[in-house]
This record gives structure tokens, C-alpha cells and sequence, in this order.
């Protein structure tokens, strides 16, 4: 696909748009594919799903800045409004399709895996930095146990937003 017929499709759609970049050699890709084929079936006609082969799209990649694949990237109203690289589970995507239906703005559940990580993470930087009397290990640890506690990726989304326009 060329880059302007991509960018045409996203800007002259009526209904959100989800776009995979994949590749057939993507170990991720193969387990996601079937997930977002089965989705676009179950949303046909609310949302439309387009598959990009990475290997074959350079100009679309170096474009849109994806760095590694699976990325996912959704739209409506021609404006970018998600975007995930890595694979993800059916929940995480089914988030996604309901989120474009509704309001456009999504909040991903954050996994209890990640949830106890990050607690423990932090709770071992502030143990670590109050025995070696670091304060700014102190510091990280608790960022990092903030984050298992509250996802801090909106905070992260509005603040590299309002650099980006300046």
C-alpha cells in the first residue's frame, strides 16, 4: 500500500479505522492477527480493521515512526487517537474498538503482573535508597510504586503533546 492512499483512507473514513503493521515472520503478529481478524468481523461496519505488511510499506513505517511490529494505530475523524506496539491480548483490543465507538479515549487495564512489578520495584528502590541514604533512588522507587498504583501514561501523553506543539 502507498502512503497516500493510506493517509486517504484515514482522513475520508466515516467509521474508525485500526490499522495493524504486521510482518509474516513476526512470532506476536501471528498470535494478534487472528484476534483483530475475528474483531473486525464482530465490528463490521462499525469499525474497519487494514492490515499492513511491514516489510512491504517502508515509506508508511519511516512515516508513521514504527520502530518495532506489532503496532497498532487507530483513528477517527482522521486524527491518530492510539497506539500500541507489541502483541495484546483480545481484551486489551476489544478496549480499543469500544473506545473508537464511544468517546475515542481509552484507558488500557493495567495487568496484575504489572500492577505487583511495579510495587515491588519501587518498594525496593525506597528500601535500598533509605539503607544507602540515596535520596534520589528514594525518589525513583516511589515514581515507580506511583505507577503500580496509578497509570501515569495519560499524564505522559499530555505532557509529550504539549511539547510537541510548541
Amino acid at each position: 500500500m502507498r502512503l497516500s492512499v493510506l493517509e486517504n483512507k484515514i482522513k475520508n473514513t466515516t467509521t474508525p479505522l485500526v490499522v495493524d503493521f504486521w510482518a509474516p515472520w513476526c512470532g506476536p503478529c501471528k498470535m494478534t492477527k487472528p484476534i483483530l481478524e475475528k474483531l473486525r468481523e464482530e465490528y463490521a461496519g462499525k469499525v474497519d480493521v487494514l492490515f499492513i505488511n511491514a516489510d512491504n510499506s517502508k515509506k508508511i513505517m519511516q512515516h508513521y515512526r514504527i520502530m518495532g511490529i506489532p503496532t497498532m494505530m487507530a483513528f477517527r475523524d482522521g486524527e491518530s487517537m492510539f497506539r500500541r506496539t507489541g502483541g495484546q491480548t483480545e481484551t486489551s483490543y476489544r478496549a480499543v474498538f469500544d473506545a473508537l465507538l464511544a468517546d475515542g479515549k481509552f484507558k488500557a487495564p493495567m495487568k496484575p503482573i504489572d500492577r505487583f512489578l511495579r510495587l515491588g520495584a519501587g518498594a525496593v528502590s525506597i528500601l535500598w535508597g533509605l539503607n544507602t541514604g540515596i535520596w534520589w533512588l528514594m525518589g525513583i522507587g516511589g515514581v515507580v510504586a506511583l505507577m503500580g498504583i496509578v497509570d501515569l501514561r495519560s499524564l505522559w501523553t499530555t505532557l509529550t503533546n504539549f511539547f510537541r506543539r510548541k
